[in-house]
């Protein structure tokens, strides 16, 4: 795939959103919502945590609704008792309101409204717009027809009164699962599959997270979501691309049933992201296969796992708005979401030295026991960021990769009689020598320094030819367990063909580091604090396994930057 995607500006985005050109439209004088406040609702099912692929539609639905000044109800999609908790009701709660949206005193069940499904319901049978079907779900495939091949039902023409009893005694919990299903009266040779005398609802008698027994029939989302948007005055309902094949439906419902009011639906895109999965049924997988850490595992894309990782709402919502709102689908780099964190760290992230693979380093002509501190800067982009004071002394730890006993061509860091090199911030020294242990690993470093050189600047002006490294001082160092994230999947594309997406998984997404070294103004580091550390990468203290004494950081994202916005 190729490294670039083109990012249009705001005024190239703002023509582009079709959305916001109907909503415009429909408020205009004489449009079918003018005099009305724009009115938008988001209806998660709480049967999973919410993704990165969620977080697309939410920010349309809240940001949509603050673009004209109105509103947006969180609405738990709950009409389906198979695997809903409450659980994941008050993580999607979690996860809307650190992105920064509230939905104010309108946060609804789906399933508040289970009284007036019913209602509306037997008022269809009453009009001869629906009727209870006993075809098997065997039969029911057999009987659906084709292209060109009417779809048909010997119950259709049941008489209205006994679909009504019938209906009623479904229940009352007369039926066992499968028995009975009501089905809307509509089109039996509509090309549109969808109309042809779709279900509205069946029997199930597993319990309800919020109800528990009180139902065992449960109206399909096709006939009670158009009606709980009426219900609560919803003006558009904005909804992914797989829906536009149901809003005949969706406007059948509102056509025919007794409701308040008319809600327009419109369609867009779903988010695709390379090297990752969507389906929550996938990511439940992973979850409960031990695959990964759980729901937060900093590898997954659901957003208690990019919050854990060190994503910022800032960064997360700046990509939604500027991947904008497209009609067909596509595929966005997962390149560009970590391009938007790095631009966002950049500029609010403090600045700290950490050594993840140290080896010792002696400065041989460093006085013993002397000690001295540098003010730097916290961020160079953040003037109102302040300083923080570094120690420095005799013995410091460094990157075991900044040295070599042997140097490979253009090599520029340490190497016995090798070039000057810059301490960050600190002293030019040059590599006089190292030890080993008896397996031949270097197990410490000798050097000398340039008392005048301090701040890194020889004194004479002279050209230094060596690298810039980074350091800790040993004798204030903290240690540290350090995790790097890589893509969970090695494959581009995990979900296409035939493949099993698991034969994708990749063996490298995590590499534990223990005995890491960081200076010591990070021993005070709290859970979800975030941090560059110098030429290494952007990490945070991840929120859960932190804690006094014991810290942990994530990779969030590595300082290079293999994105390249377009023109």
């Amino acid at each position: 795939m190729s490294d670039e995607i083109k990012i249009v500006n705001a005024e190239e985005q703002e023509s582009q959103n079709f959305i916001h050109q109907f909503i415009t439209e429909d408020i205009a004088e004489g449009g079918r919502c003018a005099g009305m406040q724009v009115h938008t609702r988001f209806p998660p099912e709480p049967n999973g945590y919410l993704h990165i692929g969620h977080c697309k539609a939410l920010t349309i639905d809240f940001g949509t609704a603050e673009k004209f000044g109105g509103i947006c109800n969180l609405r738990m999609d709950d009409t389906n008792p198979t695997k809903e908790d409450e659980e994941f009701v008050d993580a999607i709660k979690e996860d809307i309101h650190w992105l920064g949206f509230d939905w104010g005193d309108r946060f609804f069940y789906g399933s508040d409204y289970f009284e007036e499904d019913y209602r509306q319901a037997e008022l269809l049978i009453q009009k001869g717009l629906a009727y209870v079907c006993q075809l098997t779900p065997e039969e029911f495939k057999e009987y659906r027809g084709g292209v060109g091949v009417p779809a048909r039902s010997p119950w259709r023409d049941r008489p209205i009164e006994e679909s009504l009893d019938l209906f009623r005694r479904m229940r009352a919990g007369e039926f066992p699962d499968g028995a009975m299903t009501l089905r809307a009266k509509i089109d039996l040779v509509s090309g549109n599959f969808n109309m042809r005398d779709p279900v509205i609802y069946r029997i199930n008698h597993l319990p309800h997270h919020r109800h528990g027994s009180k139902w065992c029939i449960y109206p399909m989302y096709d006939f009670a979501h158009p009606i709980q948007d009426a219900l609560e005055g919803i003006t558009h309902s904005l909804c992914s691309l797989e829906f536009e094949a149901h809003r005949p439906l969706y406007n059948w419902v509102i056509e025919h049933c007794d409701l308040p009011s008319k809600p327009r639906q419109i369609e867009f895109a779903r988010l695709g992201i390379d090297h990752t999965v969507m389906s929550k049924r996938k990511l439940r997988r992973l979850v409960e296969e031990g695959r990964v850490a759980g729901w937060d595992d900093p590898r997954m894309p659901t957003l208690c796992g990019l919050r854990r990782r060190g994503y910022t709402p800032r960064s997360i919502r700046n990509f939604c708005e500027r991947i904008g709102v497209a009609k067909s689908a596509n595929v966005v780099e997962y390149a560009f979401l970590e391009h938007c964190l790095r631009e966002d760290l950049n500029d609010h992230a403090q600045r700290a030295m950490a050594v993840l693979r140290p080896v010792k380093l002696v400065i041989t002509n460093y006085p013993a026991g002397q000690s001295e501190t540098f003010e730097v800067e916290n961020n160079p982009n953040d003037p109102g960021a302040g300083t923080r004071s570094v120690t420095f002394s005799r013995e410091l730890w460094v990157e075991a990769e900044d040295f070599l006993p042997e140097p490979i061509p253009k090599y520029k860091r340490l190497y016995p009689g090798g070039p000057e090199c810059r301490l960050k911030g600190a002293y030019l020294i040059r590599c006089v020598g190292y030890e080993t242990d008896e397996a031949g690993n270097v197990t410490e470093i000798a050097a000398e320094y340039d008392p005048d050189s301090k701040g890194g600047n020889p004194a004479d002006g002279r050209k230094v030819k060596g690298a810039t490294i980074h350091w800790v001082d040993a004798a204030t160092a903290v240690d540290a367990e350090v995790r790097l994230y890589d893509n969970l999947f090695a494959d581009e594309n995990p979900d296409s063909g035939d493949k099993d997406f698991l034969e994708c998984l990749n063996p490298n997404s995590l590499e534990v580091l223990t005995g890491c070294k960081l200076e010591a103004s990070l021993a005070s580091a709290q859970p979800a604090d975030r941090f560059q550390f110098l030429r290494l990468g952007y990490f945070c203290a991840d929120s859960r396994d932190t804690a006094p004494g014991a810290l942990v950081f994530n990779r969030a994202v590595s300082l290079k930057d293999g994105f390249k916005p377009g023109k």
